[in-house]
């Protein structure tokens, strides 16, 4: 299996394979819910425009990995969105994405990273510990299936963090 990668910015021509890559995900452990078809539907305004990013990860020409910040207000930012396709989960791709996402949100002017996800998702909530996050009371009901709420503040951030495919 080819494991270089390169991580590249969100660009419009890549809205499809976002939103796959994220349906992929939820389909396995959950039903899509209204806000993740929103979300999904127009991820440049969604995200984008709205004074957010997409990190995507690209092995060869396939998009195969992504992780959505979206803003909130001026110092909170939400690590959203975040996958890696089955076929390349365990080379450090999410890793890789989510401290992209973490240099992006502070130079964005974010202090805090909140994420909102589901205790069933173990990888997923042990690589946001594994960077800093703690867990938090629930603060937002905008997500059905979100059990878990995590934060991070981004001055407790080590930015020495340095990506690799082996």
């Amino acid at each position: 299996m080819q494991k270089k990668y390169e991580l590249i910015d969100f660009s419009p021509e890549y809205a499809e394979a976002f939103k796959e890559l994220n349906l992929e995900w939820i389909e396995e452990f959950f039903e899509p819910e209204g806000i993740d078809l929103k979300m999904l539907s127009d991820p440049q305004k969604n995200f984008i425009e709205s004074g957010g990013a997409i990190v995507l990860a690209k092995i060869g020409e396939d998009i195969v990995g992504c992780c959505g910040l979206l803003k909130h207000n001026k110092t909170t930012f939400e690590i959203s969105k975040m996958a890696v396709t089955s076929t390349y989960q365990g080379i450090g791709l999410g890793k890789a994405m989510l401290h992209q996402t973490l240099m992006i949100a502070k130079r964005l002017g974010a202090a805090r990273l909140e994420i909102m996800s589901n205790t069933i998702l173990e990888p997923a909530i042990g690589l946001y510990k594994s960077v800093g996050f703690v867990e938090i009371p629930l603060t937002s009901d905008a997500y059905d299936r979100g059990n878990i709420s995590l934060r991070l503040d981004l001055m407790d951030y080590e930015e020495g963090f340095s990506a690799s495919a082996d």
